[in-house]
C-alpha cells in the first residue's frame, strides 16, 4: 500500500480508502480497464503497479501479499498467470490514466485507467512481415530480370500433360 496522504481521506476513513481502493484494483485486474474519477485513478496506480510488480515476481509470499489486497481468489490467478506475463520485460508503467469529460451528474473529472498492452507482440510480427516482404521482392525481382528458366517450365509440362490425355482419350475411343 502506497503511504497514506495527509488530509481528507476518498470519502470517509483511511480503512474505507484502503477497501476502495482494493475493490478499483480487483475491477481493473478482471477487467483490463475501468471508468472512474480522476482522484480514484490517480490514486490506485501506485497499488496497482506494485501489486503486478508483486506478481512478476510470481513467489508464494508474493501471491499471499497479493490475496491481502484483492479478496478474489480468481482475479490473484489471473494476475499472476495471465497480466504479470506480459510484462515481463517493463520495468514500470503498467497502466495508463486517460482523462474523459466531466460526470454529467456532478460534473465530477472522470478518467479511465486501464492496464498497457505490452509492445513486445507487435515487435516480434513485424520481422515476419518484413521477411514477407523482402521474400515477395526477390520474386518480383527475379521475375523482372528475365529468369524465366522456371515460367517456361511450368507451362511446357501443361501441354505435355494435356497430350497424354489427348492420347489416353485416342486410346478409348480405339477400343
Amino acid at each position: 500500500m502506497p503511504t497514506p496522504t495527509r488530509g481528507p481521506r476518498l470519502g470517509g476513513s483511511p480503512a474505507h480508502e484502503r477497501l476502495m481502493l482494493a475493490n478499483l484494483a480487483t475491477s481493473l485486474f478482471k477487467h483490463g480497464r475501468i471508468k472512474t474519477t480522476e482522484t480514484k485513478a490517480k490514486r490506485l496506480r501506485p497499488l496497482a503497479e506494485q501489486l503486478i510488480t508483486k506478481a512478476k515476481r510470481g513467489d508464494l509470499h508474493a501471491r499471499r501479499q497479493a490475496l491481502s489486497v484483492v479478496r478474489d481468489k480468481d482475479v490473484v490467478y489471473t494476475l499472476f498467470d495471465q497480466i504479470a506475463p506480459r510484462f515481463s520485460n517493463r520495468q514500470g508503467g503498467y497502466t495508463r490514466i486517460v482523462k474523459t469529460g466531466p460526470r454529467k451528474g456532478d460534473a465530477a473529472p472522470m478518467a479511465i485507467i486501464e492496464l498497457v498492452e505490452e509492445l513486445e507482440v507487435v515487435a516480434t510480427q513485424t520481422p515476419r512481415k518484413a521477411a514477407a516482404r523482402k521474400a515477395a521482392k526477390a520474386d518480383s525481382i527475379a521475375v523482372l530480370a528475365g529468369d524465366e528458366d522456371e515460367t517456361p517450365s511450368s507451362s511446357s509440362s501443361a501441354p505435355a500433360a494435356s497430350s497424354s490425355d489427348d492420347d489416353s482419350k485416342d486410346d478409348e475411343a480405339k477400343a
